[in-house]
C-alpha cells in the first residue's frame, strides 16, 4: 500500500511541476497561432504559383524566363528535355491583340530548332519542352517567351546547345527488333 500511495504522490508532483511550467509560459496558445501564422514553414500559394486572377495588378514586375540545360538521361537516349519556368507571366492557350491588356499578365513561348525558318508554340505550361528524333550531333534549341500577340517580351529569350551523341542514335535503330 505504501508502494502504490508513492507512486501517487510522485505522479501528482510531476503533473503539478507540469502544468506549473504551463502556466508560467510566456506564449499563450493564441500567440503561438498568431505567430504559426507569420512564420510559414511553406512558401504562399502566390509565391508559387503568382498573383489571383481576380485582381487586377498594378506596376507589375517584368517577365522572365529561366531555362534549364537539356537532361542528360534524354540526351544519352536521343531525347530533348528541356525545362523552363517563368515568373510575372501566365503560359496560358489565349492569343491575340484584346488580351495584351489582361491582369495579370498572359504569354506563351515559341521554340526554334537549329534555326530553321518554322517553330511552334507552346502555350501548355508543362514546363518541359520535349523532342526526340534528332539527328546525332550538335544542335540548338531557342525558347522565346512572348505576349498573346505573338511579341517577344524584351530580353526573355534564351538558347540552350546540346550534342546527341552518335550511340543515341543506334539505340534508337534497334529498337523493336528484337
Amino acid at each position: 500500500m505504501k508502494k502504490i500511495t508513492s507512486l501517487l504522490l510522485a505522479v501528482a508532483i510531476v503533473t503539478g511541476v507540469a502544468a506549473a511550467l504551463a502556466r508560467t509560459s510566456p506564449r499563450t496558445d493564441a500567440q503561438a497561432a498568431v505567430q504559426s501564422a507569420a512564420e510559414p514553414t511553406s512558401p504562399t500559394a502566390k509565391e508559387i504559383r503568382g498573383a489571383s486572377p481576380y485582381v487586377e495588378l498594378e506596376n507589375e514586375k517584368p517577365p522572365k524566363l529561366i531555362v534549364d540545360p537539356p537532361l542528360p538521361e534524354g540526351l544519352a537516349i536521343g531525347v530533348v528535355w528541356i525545362q523552363w519556368r517563368v515568373e510575372n507571366v501566365n503560359v496560358v492557350p489565349v492569343f491575340g491583340k484584346g488580351s495584351l491588356h489582361v491582369s495579370p499578365r498572359v504569354g506563351h513561348l515559341h521554340i526554334h530548332v537549329d534555326d530553321v525558318g518554322w517553330w511552334w508554340a507552346d502555350a501548355s505550361n508543362i514546363n518541359t519542352i520535349d523532342l526526340a528524333g534528332m539527328r546525332p550531333g550538335p544542335h540548338k534549341i531557342r525558347i522565346e517567351l512572348v505576349n498573346s500577340n505573338h511579341e517577344p517580351f524584351p530580353g526573355q529569350s534564351r538558347t540552350v546547345s546540346f550534342t546527341i551523341p552518335n550511340r543515341a542514335a543506334s539505340s534508337r535503330s534497334t529498337e523493336g527488333r528484337e
